[in-house]
């Protein structure tokens, strides 16, 4: 039963002008509260030598550090990674020395930690100089 004949049924629609003034009302509220933030990088340049290297080095403990993390003081190996053994190693290499530089030569995929481990253990030996060794740029 229709009880109202004489009138038609308006189709709903969406108006869509106050829809877009609303999202272009939220949009400059979000563009004005967002901080933006700049991503903090600390830029570094690898260090390279151009000095010729000198002949005399009497005072040299050469330490290198494999990728793998393998330790040699002066071309000796030493058996284990722990700080004491590196420590034992460097201390028997400058025995006879005078205030011995520590010569660090690491390859570039060797760990962090290796490195560190070397340098605790000079310090634990008493040597305070310490010294890493670069590479020559290629031209």
């Amino acid at each position: 039963m229709n009880f109202q004949r004489g009138r038609f049924r308006e189709e709903p629609e969406i108006n869509l002008i106050p829809m877009i003034d609303v999202l272009l009302v939220i949009l400059i509220f979000l563009m004005i509260t967002t901080t933006y933030s700049k991503f903090s990088g600390l830029e570094i340049n690898l260090p390279t030598a151009d000095a010729p290297q000198s002949q005399d080095k009497p005072n040299e403990i050469n330490v290198v550090v494999s990728a793998s993390g393998e330790v040699t003081v002066n071309r000796v190996a030493v058996g284990s990674r722990q700080v004491d053994a590196i420590g034992a190693a460097l201390r028997r290499a400058g025995a006879g020395a005078n205030d011995p530089v520590v010569v660090i030569n690491a390859d570039a995929k060797a760990a962090h930690q290796s490195v560190i481990d070397v340098m605790q253990a000079s310090q634990q030996a008493g040597f305070s100089h310490i010294s890493f060794a670069t590479q020559n740029p290629s031209r």
